[in-house]
């Protein structure tokens, strides 16, 4: 199986690998089947497992091989590096203002209940699928430089990458689908779109792999992109996130433990 996956192209590689963390995101979604709530300790621990390996992929599977590759190419590899990881934490932050703009303007132009709980549907899914774009990228171009053969860049870090991304959708689909259920939405309305925030990242997955494999200068500057959307999301949701469970130094042996799985991977495996 795992040699018939190595013979795949890089695409097609992201793409099944995005369809894996898009399968996550429904599996969350479904929990509105079986449960009213999932106790927050589990979903705590998921976020914080994520958090450790996406902050470890985010060096040894990204940045490492962006300014090795920038300098291969004599470019000005910290300059490259910078506006590539700047650029990637700023358009979440934008993405951030956006939604909050649009959650203030929805509030005082919906009154009605009904209008209300569309509207917070909407306002759910927008702002998870917001995020899921540039983890979508991220694992497309973690697959994309799999054929430059870059030093820290192997088949098991992009799958354990893809393996970390999946974990912290879990929680995200049941935090569309469980608050819409107990809004009275019914469960297969509230399923639905909680796994709707999910079925960018294949779309996305593609468009990175593409970019990467076609324009080979942007290489550099799209992994660095991807490391930096990939810290904004675990120092601004994550993290804090799972630090709001009483168990904090719990929570964060969890973080400790993903980090240190995806950092055994790249460094051993790498």
């Amino acid at each position: 199986m795992f040699e018939f996956f190595n013979g795949l192209s890089p695409i097609t590689q992201a793409f099944l690998a995005t369809l894996f963390t898009w399968g996550v995101t429904m599996l969350g979604a479904a929990i509105v089947f079986f449960f009213k709530e999932v106790k927050k300790g589990i979903m705590d621990a998921l976020l914080g497992f994520s958090a450790g390996v996406m902050i470890a992929a985010s060096f040894w599977s990204l940045l490492s091989p962006a300014i090795d590759m920038a300098e291969s190419m004599k470019m000005i590899a910290w300059l490259v590096v910078f506006l590539g990881f700047f650029s990637g934490g700023l358009l979440l932050f934008v993405g951030d203002k956006v939604y909050d703009f649009m959650q203030k303007k929805s509030k005082k132009k919906l009154n009605i209940s009904r209008s209300s709980k569309f509207k917070r549907c909407l306002m759910l899914v927008f702002s998870i699928t917001l995020h899921n774009i540039p983890e979508g990228l991220v694992v497309g171009v973690a697959f994309g430089s799999l054929a430059y053969s870059l030093e820290g860049a192997s088949l098991a870090s992009a799958l354990t990458l893809a393996l970390g991304i999946g974990l912290q959708n879990f929680p995200e689909g049941s935090a569309v689908s469980l608050p819409l259920r107990r809004e009275g939405m019914s469960r297969r309305k509230a399923f639905f779109f909680g796994q709707l925030s999910g079925v960018v990242e294949p779309i996305a997955a593609v468009v990175g792999a593409i970019l990467v494999l076609k324009i080979q200068t942007l290489l550099p500057f799209l992994l660095a992109f991807a490391a930096g959307a990939m810290i904004y999301v675990v120092v601004e949701e994550l993290i804090p996130e799972s630090q709001s469970n009483k168990k904090k130094d719990l929570m964060a042996l969890f973080t400790l433990i993903g980090f240190s799985i995806m950092m055994i991977l790249d460094v051993a495996l790498g």
